[in-house]
């Protein structure tokens, strides 16, 4: 469990705000169960550190403000349009016996370890994130997939993942698909249609056809040409 600490703050306006911001921190509000509201500060350095964390929405986190350490959950973080620093977070205190819904991730392990995968397989990931209800005191991080053993055609349902205690999905009635092992897909170039084909090779002839037809007229002509050259002395010399 992830710890920060955090002080009190007492800003009333949207200036007092903007000097707590520029002064390296971010504000924050704690809320939930029977006590007040509190506001409260952190530092920018800190909260920065705990939202690089893996699966920082669905982790619990431990704050120690005056003296005294309470246990919440990140519920919301606004950021800065511009320079996408942390301005302001929202935590909900952790009540026994309530119970919250949230999104928790999927991890999917041991991927060389399924034949499907092994032989060319794809793993078809439907669910990224499945919606829980869960007691707050135990709120699971991650839900892990094994995909040892797994062949193509296998479908990864909800019911093969084994839950923590008191932790259901919010989705009932139905065993949803939270991935699958998939043939590997194959792209074909579309093959050329018959009558494609019969068209291509009839062009090709006529112009075949045609090309002969003309070299054969270059041919006649130039025999026409030499032949009338040929008779040319004969005409002179009956003129003499």
């Amino acid at each position: 469990m992830s710890s920060i600490q955090a002080i009190t703050r007492n800003t009333k306006t949207r200036g007092e705000l903007n000097a707590l911001r520029k002064s390296g921190n971010v504000p924050g509000i704690i809320y939930g169960g029977k006590n007040e509201n509190e506001k409260i500060s952190l530092s920018k350095k800190e909260v920065k550190n705990l939202i690089n964390k893996e699966n920082f929405l669905s982790n619990v986190i431990s704050i120690k403000l005056n003296e005294k350490e309470q246990k919440v959950l990140p519920r919301e973080i606004m950021f800065d349009i511009i320079s996408d620093e942390p301005t302001h977070i929202d935590f909900m205190r952790i009540v026994s016996g309530a119970k919250i819904i949230l999104e928790i991730p999927v991890r999917f392990i041991n991927n060389e370890l399924s034949p499907g995968l092994k032989r060319g397989g794809v793993l078809n990931i439907v669910r990224r994130k499945v919606e829980l209800k869960c007691p707050t005191e135990n709120i699971p991080t991650e839900l892990v997939v094994d995909l040892e053993g797994l062949d193509i055609g296998t479908s990864i349902k909800i019911s093969s993942i084994k839950l923590p205690e008191n932790v259901t999905p919010t989705i009932q009635g139905r065993d949803f698909v939270i991935a699958t092992v998939a043939a590997p897909t194959i792209v074909k170039e579309p093959e050329k249609p018959a009558e494609a084909e019969a068209e291509g090779s009839e062009a090709s002839t006529t112009e075949g056809a045609e090309a002969s037809s003309t070299e054969g007229e270059s041919k006649t002509a130039e025999s026409d040409d030499k032949k009338t050259e040929g008779d040319k002395p004969a005409a002179d010399k009956n003129k003499k």
